[in-house]
Order: C-alpha cells, then sequence, then structure tokens
C-alpha cells in the first residue's frame, strides 16, 4: 500500500501508529523529531507525512513548513497528529501546508479517511 513517515517524539505514540498502519498493509518508516522527519523524507519519499507538533528542536508547525514549501517534498501530503485541539493549532497548521489535522487520541477509522482523502 503506502509507505508513511511517523514524525512523532512518543515511543507510544509511534508503537501504536506502527500497529495500526502496518496491520493495513502500508510501510511505517520513523522519526523522533522534525529536522530527523524533513531530512528522511526528502532521503525516502513517503506517501504521506504524519506529523505531532509538540517535539524537542524543530516542532511540527515547522518541520510542516519546511516539506511542504521543500522542492523535494512539496508533493508528499503531511497530516498533523496532535493533542492541541485548538482551532487556532488547526488552522495555523493548514497556513504551514498541512492537508489535515487529527487530535490524538487517534481513532483509527478517522486516521485511514483522512489518509486516503489526502492520497
Amino acid at each position: 500500500m503506502s509507505k508513511v513517515l511517523v514524525i512523532d517524539d512518543s515511543p507510544t505514540e509511534v508503537f501504536q501508529f506502527k500497529e495500526m498502519l502496518e496491520g493495513l498493509g502500508h510501510e511505517v518508516i520513523t522519526a523522533e523529531n522534525g529536522h530527523d522527519g524533513v531530512a528522511l523524507a526528502i532521503k525516502e519519499q513517503p506517501d504521506v507525512v504524519l506529523m505531532d507538533i509538540v517535539m524537542p528542536g524543530m516542532n511540527g508547525f515547522h518541520a510542516t513548513r519546511q516539506l511542504c514549501r521543500g522542492a523535494k517534498t512539496q508533493h508528499i501530503p503531511v497530516i498533523i497528529v496532535s493533542s492541541k485541539d485548538q482551532e487556532t493549532d488547526k488552522v495555523w497548521g493548514e497556513r504551514q501546508g498541512a492537508k489535515g489535522y487529527i487530535t490524538k487520541p487517534v481513532d483509527a477509522n478517522e486516521l485511514i479517511s483522512v489518509m486516503r482523502s489526502v492520497l
């Protein structure tokens, strides 16, 4: 199916995403922070990126902006997946270029629906 890059600093969240997505036949690659995630996206060219916001170093908003405006990555849709559920966060995510915004804890059906809409 699709190659999914999960950028999240929580090992628990990464494990849950891997279990859910690999169970549906997706290939999952991971990065623990925005800087490593951007570099991995350039190298691996995933079909979609699932991006946390609150991470050490480069946060998810900054990483999303870099991916969505980068010449080698602007074609890759970014879906923000965060515990931040304020409308201002969603609007700011969209302004950075995100194609979707899901709040944690993630509902598998919602995640699959949003992924299908951007792929």
